[in-house]
């Protein structure tokens, strides 16, 4: 009875079995001969700290060493006074120490003691000069905070302004200090013109001594009107390339220079005085006030899916300059620190998606976001010499992590290169282990893309995804020209033909301080007051903005010899809409014609939108220069089959609207 018992039970299950696969067929169509489904997110972006990409950059903080915790161990040149200035204006005079007696917070150790022995006419403190000096616009207004406590019985009248080197430039704000513990004091000033090298003047106006902390001053118009929030334009000049998920903090930044540098994500946490600051591995300075949090919110604001990658337990394999000597500077956490580690890892995880109730959703509550911030991926390593005490350490943290949280998307690494020993063994060890995906680094000259076009072609459908987590073809003088922009582009139409093995891939670095990078080149440079996107920006926005999640083969063809690599084409579909999207890259130094056949798409609209990107292959976007290559839109004719005479140096992008979309448009309007 057992048994005939267990045959009704194995038939039942069975028939649902069946039921359900019917379901499913009828929820995913099949698709037509040549065609495949791809990543719907393939194309987004990287965020590390690098080229001072944070701290000058994103984050909208304009005083720099605001907390004094500079050191030398930054950069060799610096020190807890880097970026200020005694200020002893009005003939007042005193002295300015930095101590750490009585700190803020024992996670902020430092802090400015000012002893005013006179006053004078004009008060005594300290001047900050930001980065590169502070960009004000006129009639904008900045938020000013600053945490002191008297160290003598007397309350202070402390005043604080915008100057320039001809005088002042917005209004004073003046406030009395209240007692001898520490104390949060705000003020609003409006600057009254426009200025790039203003800077920031805190001054006291009697006799006494007083310590100062974390002065801060944070334009009022930040990226979506966060507090502690970033860059406006900056914010939305990545936001304008619609990533579909963005990796952050690192990078090189992760793993850090030592395990004693490796990037601590619950230091980066809560309110601002309290974390933790550390040296950066690119030698400056990190004040985290761009940490976890406001990471996982530029996320959910930009409409990117958040994938934040943490060390392996080990620390970069060129720490300490190994570089110099083949690169034996990684270590490991010993079992006992990995224990610890791997919690920290758990927790992450909690702090992203846990309910408010659970010990670390309740610190992401408490920061203003009850709701859970949907975190789906976590890279694990990054570019990690494939040792035995790297395999050891990433299988400890992968086995907790897959068994407590079979939902989250673990990614692999295969090394610093493209090739090479290290990338056979990453590969060897994701099979063995069978990682979800793992992430591939390659920043190469533009041959090196050209030749590359097949290399997806022979992965393996079965093993596991790739994310190409950093790539950049980088020209002579690692400059960011239309050449390498547009062999970017023909790989990128080759990372669509592989969409279903590629499933993430992101250009690196993503931004830039002139005059500060230690990397180049990278996508978007910036100054105080400017946005300098490159050409390379441009073709990746124009792939990300029109992306599709499923793959067309032989639509678009072209009498050009194969060995030549200069024509690519790719074309895909937007399900949500029911778009078709080409895109076709000519190397070529004349016109291309292409063919194309759309008669197995039907239900096409007979015009498209055409987006071209052409020009002189040698030029650079310079910021300011009206001649810059930015992308051209028109609108052409189309039928079932057409003609597109593709420019020499180009990436073209054609848009066509179904039918269906149209009419729907239509009667939304009525």
């Amino acid at each position: 009875m057992k048994k005939l018992a267990c045959f009704f039970v194995y038939v039942f299950v069975c028939m649902g079995m069946g039921a359900q696969a019917q379901t499913a067929h009828k929820l995913k169509p099949k698709l037509p001969a040549g065609s495949k489904a791809i990543s719907p997110h393939l194309f987004g972006i990287f965020f590390e700290d690098i080229n001072y990409a944070a701290d000058g950059g994103l984050y909208a903080e304009l005083i720099q060493n605001r907390s004094f915790e500079y050191t030398a161990s930054d950069n060799r040149e610096w020190h807890p006074l880097t970026a200020w200035r005694f200020t002893t204006e009005g003939f007042g005079y005193g002295t300015i120490t930095i101590e750490t007696n009585s700190p803020l917070h024992a996670n902020n150790p430092h802090y400015a003691v000012l002893n005013v022995e006179d006053e004078g006419r004009e008060g005594v403190g300290l001047t900050n000069t930001g980065f590169d000096g502070i960009a004000v616009k006129g009639g904008e207004q900045y938020d000013f905070s600053v945490f002191i406590k008297q160290l003598t019985d007397n309350s202070f009248p402390v005043t604080v302004y915008l100057k320039s080197r001809k005088g002042k430039l917005s209004n004073e704000a003046t406030f009395n200090t209240q007692g001898k513990d520490w104390k949060k004091y705000t003020a609003a000033l409006t600057a009254t013109e426009t200025n790039d090298s203003a800077m920031l003047v805190i001054v006291a106006k009697t006799k006494g001594k007083l310590a100062l902390d974390m002065i801060s001053l944070f334009p009022k118009k930040t990226f979506r009107n966060r507090p502690n929030g970033l860059r406006a334009d900056l914010a939305q000049t990545i936001a304008d390339l619609q990533p579909k998920f963005m990796r952050f903090p690192g990078g090189c930044l992760v793993h850090g220079d030592g395990l004693g540098n490796i990037y601590q994500w619950k230091n980066t946490i809560g309110p601002v005085e309290q974390r933790i600051t550390q040296r950066n591995i690119w030698n400056y300075h990190q004040s985290v006030g761009l940490g976890y949090f406001e990471y996982f919110q530029f996320c959910e604001d930009i409409g990117a899916k958040p994938l934040p990658v943490v060390a392996a337990g080990v620390s970069c394999q060129n720490s300490g300059g190994t570089w110099r000597i083949g690169g034996t500077g990684q270590k490991g956490f010993t079992p006992d620190e990995m224990k610890a580690y791997i919690q920290d890892i758990l927790d992450l995880i909690e702090y992203a998606n846990g309910a408010p109730t659970t010990t670390w959703g309740a610190k992401r509550a408490a920061a203003g976001h009850p709701e859970p911030f949907k975190l789906e991926y976590i890279g694990i390593g990054n570019e990690d010499k494939i040792t035995p005490v790297f395999k050891e350490r990433f299988k400890m943290i992968y086995d907790v992590v897959r068994a407590q949280h079979p939902e989250i998307t673990i990614i692999g690494t295969t090394g610093p290169f493209h090739s090479g020993e290290d990338y056979d063994l990453g590969w060897q060890f994701a099979n063995e282990i069978k990682v979800d995906m793992v992430d591939e680094h390659y920043y190469e000259k533009p041959e090196w893309f050209i030749n590359n076009l097949k290399r997806y072609d022979t992965y393996a459908r079965s093993a596991s995804k790739v994310y190409v987590g950093e790539y950049a073809a980088h020209d002579a003088g690692r400059k960011n020209t239309l050449r390498s922009a547009l062999a970017e582009a023909l790989y990128m139409t080759s990372l669509e033909r592989n969409g279903d093995v590629v499933s993430f891939a992101s250009y690196a670095p993503l931004l830039g301080r002139r005059g500060h990078t230690q990397w180049n080149p990278n996508l978007i440079y910036f100054t105080g007051t400017q946005i300098c996107p490159t050409i390379n920006y441009y073709v990746q926005k124009l792939f990300a903005n029109n992306d599709g999640d499923i793959y067309y083969s032989n639509i678009v063809t072209a009498h050009v010899p194969d060995t030549a690599k200069t024509f690519a084409a790719s074309c895909v579909k937007d399900s949500k809409t029911g778009d078709i999207i080409l895109r076709i890259v000519n190397r070529d130094s004349v016109p291309v014609p292409a063919k194309i056949n759309l008669g197995s798409l039907g239900g096409l609209q007979s015009t498209a939108v055409v987006t071209t990107l052409s020009g002189d292959p040698m030029a650079e976007n310079r910021c300011g220069d009206a001649q810059n290559i930015i992308p051209q839109t028109s609108n052409i004719s189309i039928g079932k089959s057409f003609s597109y005479q593709a420019p020499a140096n180009s990436l073209s992008v054609i848009r066509i609207q179904s039918r269906a979309k149209v009419k729907k448009q239509h009667v939304e309007k009525k």
